[in-house]
């Protein structure tokens, strides 16, 4: 088969593989349909996450059931499904207790309650490193899909791939940085980033009873992609001071509830990057303190884009004498994947109207540079196997 391959740093191509195959009796073959290259997938591309080996790429995907493994109850050969990002068991102590990122089972070999920087991780994820349980990816014609009774979710016929699609990740995953937040309506939320992920925290704040929502990037075609399709108001920090503008905005107060979206990889100025080399720092914290400072005393900060070392200057005082409440990780998409799927179902929320670009999975690597390099307004891209 035809995949999306890593080899190193900056280098991902269009490559044969092997076709999986079933390994164990609870696993199932997917003929994939429909994936997308997720901004997290960039921190493999740069190296900021570490990757020794080849390994095919990709989290977010749906497609054809092909084969089922003898134990496989849920799913039939021709069933088309989404498949959430986490690999989840369904059986262990957090997969029944609403916590399926921290499955006990699925990352055997990295596996461990520590949280470490190079080990002791939480659940597997498709596509994501060796450290995250090593398991090929979906940017491929066909994948091997663990655990199949557990996870993946049949979808409607009358739904096309590109408006279930994101349900695999990015969408659960901007729905848990509002959910977090326990709104209870008319809260001022403060997203920062307008990528992917910031987009869909943007629709959950809106389906969640926000009053208000207000999107900061530094890229004005993203900040574009947000007024359009989620009608939010747009704050770009190198046009205004966007602490100042938030206070402005809420009676001096600073938004209900801040959502980074961002991670440590932001936009930075040489002296950030000084800073982080000198403190053997992975990238920089600029856009959580940001949150820290833009939300009210006694908000809500919820924490979606990834981290990956420890940071000097953590800005704790500011934390505690705010009274902030912190919630970060991976998203728990099995708690919400059902309701979302209705939501999309009756037509509550569109997800599809992020894509800007569709291309072949043989043009994957020219999909990974205008994505990391934000050329031709990138915001989403989706690929397609077999074309």
């Amino acid at each position: 088969m035809k995949a999306a391959v890593f080899h190193k740093p900056g280098d991902i191509r269009y490559d044969t593989m092997p076709d999986p195959r079933i390994e164990l009796a609870t696993d199932v073959i997917l003929k994939v349909t429909s994936t997308a290259i997720c901004g997290s997938d960039l921190h493999i591309l740069s190296g900021a996450v570490p990757q020794p080996e080849p390994m095919i790429m990709g989290h977010e995907f749906m497609g054809i059931v092909q084969e089922v493994g003898a134990e496989v109850k849920r799913l039939k050969k021709d069933d088309r499904v989404v498949v959430p990002f986490p690999i989840a068991c369904g059986h262990c102590f957090f997969c029944t207790h609403g916590a399926s990122p921290a499955c006990e089972n699925s990352n055997y070999k990295h596996y461990g309650p520590d949280g470490d920087l190079m080990d002791q991780k939480g659940a597997a994820l498709f596509g994501y490193t060796d450290l995250y349980g090593g398991y090929s990816g979906g940017q491929a014609e066909y994948v091997r899909v663990p655990y199949g009774d557990v996870s993946p979710r049949i979808v409607p016929d009358n739904l096309s791939d590109e408006q279930v699609l994101f349900l695999t990740d990015i969408f659960p995953t901007g729905w848990s940085a509002i959910d977090w937040a326990q709104m209870k309506g008319g809260e001022v939320v403060a997203i920062f980033g307008s990528g992917p992920v910031g987009l869909m925290a943007q629709k959950a704040a809106w389906v969640n009873g926000a009053s208000r929502v207000i999107a900061i990037d530094p890229l004005n075609y993203r900040l574009e992609k947000a007024r359009v399709v989620n009608k939010a108001d747009t704050l770009n920090p190198h046009e205004v001071d966007v602490i100042d503008a938030i206070r402005a905005m809420t009676g001096g107060r600073g938004a209900d509830v801040c959502v980074d979206a961002v991670g440590f990889e932001p936009e930075r100025t040489f002296m950030d990057k000084v800073k982080a080399t000198i403190n053997f720092e992975k990238g920089s914290i600029k856009a959580l303190e940001m949150c820290f400072k833009a939300v009210r005393r006694m908000g809500t900060v919820s924490i979606m884009g990834v981290y990956g070392s420890t940071y000097d200057n953590f800005p704790l005082h500011r934390v505690f004498d705010k009274g902030i409440t912190l919630k970060i990780g991976q998203a728990p998409v099995l708690n919400y994947i059902d309701h979302l799927i209705d939501l999309v179902k009756d037509e509550k929320v569109v997800l599809d109207d992020i894509i800007t670009h569709t291309l072949p999975l043989s043009q994957v690597s020219h999909g990974y540079k205008i994505f990391d390099e934000k050329e031709e307004d990138c915001v989403k891209v989706v690929l397609k196997p077999g074309q």
